[in-house]
């Protein structure tokens, strides 16, 4: 029995790297509401990509670019979480039926 739970633990446990692994090819792109900035995240909530048109730069402070990137960067991680969450509660409802007593 316990060399049992032992083996289905192993299994949600490669389930769960393969899931995290599978998170890293789910990109959200986000631009800003001018699309001067671009910014690609993975649902594991890292940054892939930043692109801020040359034009752009020319026509925008140091402060105000900086602000900007802030809040386009913060809006790509909130989508890439959210896909992140959704993708993760998909997996895991698969695995729960597999543990009794865990619902």
């Amino acid at each position: 029995m316990i060399g049992d739970l032992f083996s289905k633990l192993q299994e949600a446990r490669q389930k769960i790297e393969e899931a995290k692994r599978k998170l890293n090819d789910l990109i959200v792109e986000v631009e800003d509401k001018n699309g001067a900035i671009k910014i690609k995240a993975n649902a594991n909530k890292v940054i892939t990509t930043i692109e801020i048109s040359e034009e752009f730069l020319k026509s925008i402070s140091k402060e105000e670019l900086e602000k900007l990137l802030l809040t386009t960067i913060n809006k790509a991680l909130d989508e890439a979480a959210q896909k992140g969450e959704l993708e993760m509660k998909e997996i895991t409802k698969s695995m729960l039926p597999n543990f009794p007593g865990l619902i």
